[in-house]
């Protein structure tokens, strides 16, 4: 008697047996960033899209969608940190009336509509997606190295080719000083220094400030998913042996 092992199914079933993001995430995720772009492309600009959270925002799209994890996980390294500062601002206004940095308050101004503030919430959500991300995917460790590289290049570029503040005055609502490039202001230009030693302050302060303790954070407390993911994947097909049970005295094999 011939025993045969059954087919694995193909198709659809196979594809969404094999997803770790579910995929009401995934459409709502989408669903948010086609309401956000087109609104905040007529509000504030193009360049706002050069915002390191912008970035995140528009990456984390593809990768969830395809559940990249290099994608993820460099998204993680670049606005983890940065994110958690504007969390924590939220939080300590919400309870006691303001914030130690003051860069959520907006949020609680009644004179911006509530959809505007519903959109920016995104700085507060990102960073929290973004670990489920790589708890569920696994972490990258070549994140950092190519996170660093990227942001010193967003950082030159935002420098070179973005508006200084203030924003005209025929144009308020534009995004000027993107990333902080020319200072904490968006009214005026830092005074502190020189122009071309605060980027260069900025270049050293985002890897080794922001990106590197994320990384270091994140490799050490998703190390053992990843290393029991990899292990669940190196088992070879053959290792799962088929038995047979013995023919019947007189039965044809």
């Amino acid at each position: 008697m011939e025993h045969k092992a059954p087919i694995p199914e193909s198709g659809a079933s196979s594809a969404s047996a094999t997803a770790q993001v579910p995929i009401w995430l995934k459409v709502i995720y989408t669903a948010f960033v086609c309401v956000l772009v087109p609104y905040y492309w007529k509000a504030y600009g193009p360049v706002n899209f050069l915002y390191f959270c912008d970035v995140a925002l528009l990456v984390t799209l593809p990768a969830l969608w395809l559940e990249n994890r290099m994608l993820v996980s460099v998204q993680a390294v670049a606005i983890l940190l940065p994110q958690m500062i504007w969390v924590f601002d939220f939080v300590c206004t919400l309870v006691f009336g303001q914030g130690p940095v003051g860069m959520t308050a907006y949020m609680f101004d009644e004179k911006l509509p509530l959809f505007v503030r519903g959109l920016s919430s995104f700085h507060g959500w990102m960073p929290f997606l973004l670990v489920y991300l790589v708890w569920k995917l696994g972490y990258d460790r070549r994140a950092f190295v190519i996170q660093s590289a990227c942001g010193v290049a967003l950082l030159l570029g935002c420098y070179f080719f973005t508006p200084m503040p203030p924003a005209p005055v025929s144009d308020p609502n534009a995004a000027v000083n993107i990333n902080y490039v020319f200072g904490l202001s968006y009214t005026e230009p830092q005074h502190w220094m020189a122009p071309g030693l605060w980027l260069t302050m900025l270049i050293v302060v985002f890897p080794t400030v922001f990106y590197l303790p994320a990384h270091l954070a994140l490799s050490k407390l998703f190390a053992s998913a990843r290393r029991a993911q990899s292990a669940q994947s190196a088992v070879p097909a053959s290792s799962v042996e088929t038995q047979h049970p013995a023919p019947a005295v007189g039965e044809e094999a």
